[in-house]
């Protein structure tokens, strides 16, 4: 069984708790918390409202500059470490074998933890030759037991196609840009087909477009906000979504998800939103070449 079939077995019973079966052999749960300029204090403050609401899974990067928060967010939450899920990044800026080492390291220094669940290359900004250098230092950095599970954001399939020439082991996670207006359709087949799990940043599209028509409909149907709609859309759909907010309310209103499903003819129709990369609403850089 894949990630997809299992996790589209299971849409009815989704909840917060919810998790898949990465190919590294670890779960990742499947809603998210982004904290990508987020800052220091409001870092802390955001995981620790996170973890209240039941959230356990955490993404931040080394250019967000809050790992360290983040961190701290943890310890003060008084959760155990095998219950929470963190996700790191390394950008172009820090890519080739050595450097990206140095990296890895200086994250679990910041997080001050013993391992990082999830980590990725960020960008593909740095061209072929630095980043196969870097994939191989984070397959090292992953069997030495500094990470659990390696993996790459913003991938085309161009970037993943060449660890596959270069017989290197695939990533077991791609993060893109997903939300109905961007579903970038190639990667996510290539990916599933790969079993290269797709995690969907942006999938409450920075606030914009919230007043096209389809989504005040679908609002208005389940009684459900259109952030509540678009994390619900991005769930069925088969990602696992990171949404971002620093305020509590929200936090906790992006997680009340889990009490109703879209019904398949609204699915069908939020998928017709899709209008490619006229759609994105952040970098998407999946053409670097």
């Amino acid at each position: 069984m894949t990630e997809l079939d299992e996790l589209s077995s299971h849409i009815a019973s989704l909840e917060i708790g919810s998790s898949v079966l990465l190919r590294s052999e670890f779960r990742m749960p499947l809603l998210g918390l982004g904290v990508y300029q987020v800052t220091k204090p409001e870092t802390v403050s955001a995981c620790l409202a996170a973890f209240d609401a039941g959230y356990r899974h955490i993404d931040s990067a080394q250019v967000y500059r809050n790992e360290v928060e983040v961190g701290i967010a943890f310890r003060q939450s008084g959760l155990r470490r095998e219950d929470v899920f963190i996700t790191s990044k390394v950008n172009s800026r820090n890519h080739g074998f050595d450097k990206a080492t140095e990296w890895i390291n200086k994250s679990l220094r910041n997080f001050q933890m013993d391992y990082i669940d999830l980590f990725l290359i960020h960008d593909p900004f740095s061209g072929k030759e630095r980043r196969l250098e870097t994939w191989r230092a984070l397959i090292k950095a992953r069997d030495e037991g500094k990470i659990r599970s390696i993996g790459v954001s913003n991938y085309s399939i161009l970037h993943l196609e060449e660890i596959n020439e270069a017989d290197l082991e695939l990533p077991v996670v791609n993060q893109l840009e997903i939300h109905p207006f961007c579903q970038q359709r190639p990667i996510v087949e290539w990916c599933r087909n790969h079993r290269v799990f797709v995690q969907a940043y942006c999938p409450l599209l920075r606030g914009q477009r919230w007043d096209n028509d389809l989504l005040v409909a679908l609002s208005q149907k389940y009684h459900k906000s259109v952030p509540q709609i678009l994390v619900r859309w991005s769930l069925q759909a088969g990602y696992s979504p990171l949404p971002k907010s620093t305020r509590a309310e929200r936090i906790m209103s992006n997680a009340r998800v889990f009490d109703f499903e879209i019904e398949i003819q609204d699915m069908v129709q939020l998928e017709l939103l899709d209008i490619g990369d006229q759609g994105a609403v952040s970098w998407n850089p999946t053409y670097a070449p």
